[in-house]
């Protein structure tokens, strides 16, 4: 599985971020870039998707976007996990944006 790390992704010109937790998580605080497709409803939601450019996968420790991941591969999407997750991204003090 292809992962990369929060300060890689934090350093990538406008990445395609899908945060994957439960709205209620993604509210209290995401990558500033990230949309929010909760992996409950990836399936009925993957045409949100852009499939012409990687898309970078993150969930808050890094299990469900890894589950994300192989199933976008599968499907064809050059999907990336963010190693750490939401919790990694915090820790390195990268920003984070909260919804009100």
């Amino acid at each position: 599985m292809n992962t990369i790390s929060t300060k890689a992704l934090s350093e990538l010109t406008n990445p395609v971020i899908i945060d994957v937790r439960e709205p209620f998580e993604y509210v209290s605080g995401h990558a500033p870039a990230a949309a929010s497709i909760p992996l409950g409803e990836l399936v009925a939601r993957v045409e949100e998707i852009d499939r012409d450019n990687t898309v970078y996968v993150i969930c808050e420790s890094g299990r469900r976007s890894g589950q994300a991941v192989e199933w976008l591969s599968a499907q064809g999407f050059d999907a990336v996990n963010v190693e750490g997750g939401t919790s990694a991204w915090r820790d390195s003090d990268l920003p984070v944006k909260k919804e009100n």
